[in-house]
């Protein structure tokens, strides 16, 4: 990981691996653009809130300039690659850099964890239930790193998904996503309900099984 780390604060939260389509307008990040593009280098997202900005982020490498404008403007595709800690901001270049160090986490985990198995078949209904089609392929290529597949696409909200990317215990991820992901499938579930009962049907018999059980049971 480079010293001196371009850092692009922003209101949203990067895992590693996700891509973002980024629409680069302010001329400050216009020069961060340009400096990584010519050095091929990558930049940090950090989420920045209305009071403060996290100490953990995730370095973004440029995969595609999708369109430059004449103005100067482009549109990006970056994709997330490390997570990494900001030891310190330095404020000297029109954009913020930071010195970093690497996040990682503190031990692989095994390489079946039944948990995994939940988390996975869980996420699947969920995709299912919302009319999209459903990949496994996703969670066969992430190997140690599944809750950040997962992640990308479960409901979190942006403090939830910056917990989760400061998290360095890839069981610790799963557990919480699995917690999750049965309080959203059972709200789905309810709104389903709502939806039949509200035709007048009057019944629920053909809303599909979600095999979700009741974590406290």
């Amino acid at each position: 990981m480079h010293d001196r780390l371009p850092l692009f604060p922003l209101g949203l939260v990067l895992f590693p691996g996700e891509p973002v389509p980024l629409h680069i307008f302010e001329p400050r990040y216009k020069e961060m653009v340009r400096v990584c593009l010519d050095a091929d280098r990558p930049f940090g997202i950090v989420y920045a809130s209305e009071d403060r900005l996290a100490e953990v982020g995730c370095t973004a490498r440029i995969q595609r300039v999708v369109t430059r404008y004449e103005d100067g403007r482009a549109d990006i595709i970056a994709v997330g690659e490390e997570r990494f800690r900001i030891e310190r901001v330095h404020r000297d270049r029109p954009f913020l850099t930071g010195d970093v160090t690497p996040v990682e986490d503190v031990t692989a985990p095994p390489p079946v964890l039944p948990i995994r198995e939940r988390v996975i078949a869980r996420h699947m209904k969920m995709i299912e239930l919302a009319g999209e089609t459903v990949r496994p392929g996703l969670y066969d290529a992430a190997g140690t790193m599944t809750s950040f597949v997962v992640a990308r696409r479960a409901g979190l909200d942006l403090d939830d998904r910056q917990r989760l990317l400061e998290m360095t215990s890839e069981p610790d991820r799963l557990e919480a996503l699995d917690t999750h992901l049965v309080d959203l499938l059972r709200r789905v579930q309810r709104a389903r309900n709502v939806q039949t009962l509200a035709r007048g049907d009057g019944h629920t018999g053909d809303l599909p099984n979600l095999d979700v059980p009741d974590p406290d049971a």
